[in-house]
This record gives structure tokens, C-alpha cells and sequence, in this order.
């Protein structure tokens, strides 16, 4: 498969990148900084310099011409203002939905949260960053595309269990980002499984069985 990763420097974008490059897909990731590109490279990515805060439809179109399915994993990153969640986590990732419509690519996987079913109000960070989510996500829910909404709990940098807990009602916990990668290359390799919302913590299941569960 022919996978566009946006946000591929980013800690899941890159333990993603490595799972599929390892299992034989080709894998082009999408980076603002030019610095991150040999990172991507030994992480078994083809780099694509491109700002998603800054580049325009046609650009971003044509950085996914030929892919078979597109990744949304950028986030502005803790540390970040209100202003740089609206732009990454929502403009960003709309924009890039735009691109996937334009670029005739059918499937769109976008990492999201848990909270963005019911996102706070009040101006402080982590309630816009929830509304920018949620704003993303519904777009991205509104359309044609087979799309996949992962809503992750707490991220960890624990070394993943390959054990989850997958379900389309909200839950809490706690999840290593390594297990959010190996549900999406498992989501990338399911196709069966469309325009669903998934909410993901660790669990009991290995994800193959979980995603079975979920085919029931």
C-alpha cells in the first residue's frame, strides 16, 4: 500500500511509519521541518517537506497523488496556544481531508481523543484543543470518504502490549502511543472497517481480535 502519514516526526507518525515500512508499504511522511527528514528516512519514510498551516489545496492535493489511504497524526504538541490547536488540529487536518477528496484517495484514518464527543467550553487550551478536534472530526465524519475516527485516551511512551481495549462508546484510561500505531496499521489493512468512530485504551484484546469483535 501507498500510505501519506501527516505529522510523520511526530511520536506516533513515527512509530507508525516504521510498523508499515516493516511490513512492506510505502510510506511517504508529510513534515514542516526539514531537519526531521532523516529521521523519516531511517524510520523507512519518504519525506515530504510541506507546512499544512501554510500550504495551499494544490499542494497538498498533489503530495497525495497515487496514495491509497492518508493518516492525520499532527497535533500542534503540548506547549502549544490556543491559536496553534485551531490551525494544526482542525484547519490542518480539514485541509488535508480536502486534498484526499481532490486527490481521489478513499480512505482518511485521523488520530483524535477522547473528550471530543463532548468538548468543554471556556478559552483554556485543552478546552479549545478538544473543540478543534471535535471540529476536525466532524468533518471528517460528514464525508464520503471511508473514513476512521481513533480516540485514544492518555498517551503513554510505555512500551507497547499489542493489548487494547477497542470500543465505538467512550471509555478512559490510558494507552503507549506504540499500541495507537499498531491499531492503525492494523485499521490501514482493514478496509472491511470504515466510517466508524473507535475509542482506544489498553485492555485484554489483542488488537486483531479486538477489530474482529468490532467486524461482529
Amino acid at each position: 500500500m501507498e500510505i501519506v502519514i501527516a505529522g510523520a516526526h511526530g511520536q506516533i507518525g513515527r512509530r507508525l511509519t516504521r510498523q508499515l515500512a516493516g511490513r512492506g508499504d510505502r510510506v511517504h511522511g508529510i513534515i514542516r521541518n526539514p531537519d526531521h527528514a532523516a529521521d523519516v528516512e531511517a524510520d523507512g519514510g519518504v519525506p515530504v517537506v510541506l507546512d499544512l498551516e501554510r500550504a495551499d489545496h494544490d499542494a497538498v492535493t498533489t503530495a497525495l497523488a497515487g496514495a491509497d489511504a492518508v493518516v492525520f497524526a499532527a497535533g500542534a504538541g503540548p506547549g502549544s496556544g490556543a491559536e496553534r490547536k485551531r490551525t494544526v488540529d482542525r484547519d490542518a487536518a480539514i485541509l488535508l481531508l480536502d486534498a484526499t477528496v481532490r486527490a481521489g484517495v478513499g480512505r482518511y484514518l485521523i488520530v483524535s481523543s477522547v473528550g471530543t464527543e463532548d468538548p468543554p467550553s471556556g478559552d483554556d487550551v485543552f478546552a479549545v484543543y478538544l473543540r478543534a478536534k471535535a471540529e476536525a472530526d466532524a468533518a471528517v465524519m460528514a464525508s464520503e470518504l471511508d473514513w476512521m475516527v481513533v480516540r485514544p485516551g492518555r498517551l503513554t511512551d510505555d512500551d507497547g502490549t499489542g493489548l487494547v481495549r477497542l470500543d465505538a462508546e467512550p471509555h478512559r484510561g490510558e494507552v503507549p502511543r506504540e499500541d495507537v500505531a499498531t491499531v492503525l496499521a492494523a485499521l490501514l489493512a482493514t478496509p472491511a472497517l470504515r466510517r466508524r468512530v473507535l475509542y482506544l485504551n489498553g485492555g485484554e484484546q489483542p488488537v486483531a481480535a479486538a477489530l474482529e469483535t468490532l467486524h461482529g
